[in-house]
């Protein structure tokens, strides 16, 4: 086990990193008492899956612009 002050481990931070992906147990301290304990993630990411909004279904007049909104962006309503 591997104890640091929080003040200590500004300067170890790299190195108390790798040493809690290594296994090792990193515990923090403030004031004489334990605050932290570094451990590495262990859980991979998510990785996201084709077709995930398969289940969205878009109106046949989805890209249909009414022209008073076209004329509203182009500055040509009175």
């Amino acid at each position: 086990m591997i104890e640091r002050t929080v003040t200590q481990a500004k300067g170890q931070l790299s190195a108390l990193v790798e040493a809690a992906l290594s296994g090792q147990e990193v515990i923090l301290s403030r004031a004489g008492k334990a605050v932290v304990k570094i451990v590495p993630i262990t859980e991979p990411p998510r990785t996201r899956a084709p077709g995930g909004l398969k289940h969205l279904v878009l109106p046949d007049d989805f890209d249909l612009t009414d022209d008073e909104i076209i004329a509203s962006f182009e500055g040509s309503l009175p």
